[in-house]
């Protein structure tokens, strides 16, 4: 078999995410501990008014919410909560209760600040914590179908408006819709893999980084998901990169 194109349908990141930052009381534990304690001295209001917060890269951001200014953990909310959510909802196939996902995601990651070791890598590194969030709450819902507390019947519907790409065609919906549906029956671990390269696009290397392994992991899962798409797939016309990342 020839080499394979990858199945491109990224949304844009567009929508104005809500305002609030993620929040906890100071003694939750299991998700790393305090928030740091905001510092009078460090708001923009007492060093002159606006700091233009916007136009800082992700590693400035960091450095002064670590030091306790809200108001740079809101622009890294506003900044990549788009991301995180779209994130969430094209591994679930739909938008439906990733809120709580994407919540808590960044509510862990503003109480890791400090564990961060590239700050420039904010972006990934939520990435990750949102993955890690999806894959529990995938195997959660396969272990209370094995245990017979819920069926297929009552997972949610894809949704296709969330998924797919404005500008795709009817038939590539419907084919999506095929692929999402058989997606849903791999396990977690090979679901999150695919899910991350051949529907977010993202290079193997990122996607390896996302889902918290090796390359040659993140290849042998990929390979696995799409030999049983290829298998089951009525139409082959979409089909993925191959586990090597060259593409036609």
């Amino acid at each position: 078999m020839g080499p394979r194109t990858v199945l491109r349908l990224v949304v844009p990141e567009t929508g104005e995410p809500e305002t609030r930052v993620p929040s906890a009381p100071a003694s939750d534990p299991g998700v790393g501990g305090p928030l740091p304690e905001r510092n009078p001295q460090a708001t923009p209001s007492s060093r002159g008014g606006h700091r233009h917060l916007t136009a800082l890269g992700d590693d400035a951001l960091v450095a002064l919410a670590s030091g306790g200014e809200m108001a740079a953990a809101e622009c890294l909310y506003r900044r990549h909560a788009p991301y995180a959510m779209n994130l969430a909802a094209r591994i679930a196939g739909s938008a439906t209760d990733v809120e709580d996902i994407v919540h808590d995601a960044f509510l862990k990651a503003f109480q890791q600040l400090g564990s961060l070791r590239n700050a420039a890598a904010f972006r990934t590194w939520l990435g990750a914590i949102v993955v890690s969030g999806m894959r529990s709450r995938l195997r959660r819902e396969k272990l209370r179908r094995l245990l017979g507390l819920s069926d297929a019947r009552g997972a949610q519907p894809i949704d296709i408006e969330r998924v797919a790409s404005p500008s795709a065609s009817p038939a590539t919906r419907a084919e999506l819709a095929q692929l999402y549906a058989l997606v849903r029956t791999l396990p977690a671990d090979d679901r999150i893999a695919w899910t991350l390269r051949c529907i977010e696009g993202h290079e193997l290397e990122e996607a390896a980084a996302l889902a918290g392994c090796s390359l040659a992991t993140v290849k042998r899962r990929i390979a696995r998901a799409q030999s049983f798409i290829d298998e089951h797939f009525v139409d082959s016309a979409l089909t993925a990169p191959n586990s090597e990342g060259s593409s036609s």
